[in-house]
């Protein structure tokens, strides 16, 4: 018995951040729009389309963009409220859709196999589509294929805010005049590298000798190919939002402590960093739980925007405790838990200069292991 033809949708908020900023204030609409850092050492985190005609883009030094486009409007960015927004998607989506993966704060995948039996899969994507704008007023492109590759390179082609699908049989049609650089995964010293082949867009690799190929790129060379013909095997991971981690300490004896209660949690939230980092995620939902002697278990939760480092989680955490602790009780238990769990995107803090953050705990994770989780603490 044949398989079913397979049906996966990726949807992409449009300029995510620029607009949930218009929402808040109508009066940025139309305007030329940079998020990002300090102007002095920050880094663009994204920009409306307006900003982009000058050539503005994602990871530019705001000096830079300043200089291309100096009568746009600067803003550091509504902390907490893209989430928010995110998670508003999210379950419009879960509400609706038979199986999709969260792949970051403003993209998902939906699958949509065997659906056609009952309904028209480009016909359910435009309803979808129609339903997230109408409730959120967020602006969205959707790509339609027979594999995630294909769909998110047809969302790409689709924006801003439209969709295209990409039916069974033409993926490499769709693909061919497309620049090499399109293909998801080719980074900028493997494009250089096509490029002195003379392989400019997606067909010159479909054509192109494999023995050559892989001579230059050892096994490589095969996923290139594949990519080239509209082959991707990837799947839609259905249990990504379930996900989480967490740690908890009971203590030996009960304690008021609190300038230890608070030691001990920064440990705790260090460790679940630490983590974090290892598996390639962040969070965006931070949850405390605190057990006292007559075992009432008391927990509150609060959403962020996601982040896999340990100073910004920190201070959440300290607000949390503060919020929730009971100064007239001991305690017999405290735990800490990190859940919506997303992949690291540039565009997920808007906030500081994530480089070089991200270099301070690429330093830090190698130190610990190196010589063991315990090695680097943080001081008071």
């Amino acid at each position: 018995m044949n398989s079913p033809q397979s049906y996966i949708a990726h949807l992409d908020l449009d300029a995510f951040f620029v607009s949930v900023e218009r929402i808040l204030d109508p009066s940025l609409n139309g305007k030329a729009l940079i998020l990002g850092g300090s102007r002095e050492r920050g880094v663009v985190s994204t920009c409306s389309y307006e900003a982009r005609k000058f050539g503005v883009h994602s990871a530019m030094p705001m000096a830079r963009a300043m200089a291309l486009c100096p009568h746009a409007i600067f803003l550091k960015g509504s902390r907490g409220q893209y989430s928010k927004f995110s998670q508003w998607v999210t379950d419009i989506i879960e509400s609706k859709a038979p199986a999709f993966e969260k792949s970051s704060i403003d993209e998902f995948y939906i699958d949509l196999t065997g659906m056609d039996r009952f309904y028209d899969p480009l016909q359910w994507m435009i309803e979808l589509r129609k339903s997230i704008t109408a409730t959120t007023q967020l602006p969205l492109s959707f790509g339609l294929a027979s594999n995630k590759m294909v769909a998110k390179m047809a969302t790409n082609a689709a924006k801003p805010n439209g969709y295209l699908q990409i039916l069974p049989g033409k993926e490499k049609e769709f693909l061919a005049p497309l620049p090499v650089g399109a293909i998801p995964g080719v980074g900028e010293h493997t494009l250089k590298e096509l490029n002195t082949l003379g392989i400019l867009t997606i067909r010159d690799i479909a054509n192109y000798p494999m023995h050559i190929l892989e001579a230059r790129f050892g096994r490589y060379a095969e996923v290139l190919m594949e990519k080239a013909n509209g082959i991707s095997g990837s799947s839609v991971e259905q249990e990504f939002e379930s996900k989480s981690i967490s740690t908890e300490h009971t203590f030996f004896e009960n304690t008021d402590n609190e300038e230890f209660l608070l030691q001990e949690l920064l440990r705790m939230t260090e460790k679940l960093g630490f983590e974090l980092r290892e598996d390639q995620k962040m969070t965006s939902t931070i949850t405390l739980k605190i057990r006292y002697p007559d075992f009432s278990t008391h927990t509150k939760q609060t959403t962020i925007d996601p982040t896999a480092y340990d100073d910004e989680i920190i201070r959440v955490v300290r607000d949390l405790f503060k919020q929730l602790y009971d100064r007239k009780k001991s305690v017999r238990l405290i735990g800490v838990r990190f859940s919506s769990l997303v992949d690291p995107a540039l565009q997920t803090n808007l906030f500081e200069n994530r480089v070089r953050k991200s270099s301070l705990y690429e330093a830090i994770d190698n130190v610990k292991k190196r010589f063991g989780k315990g090695s680097v603490e943080r001081g008071k």
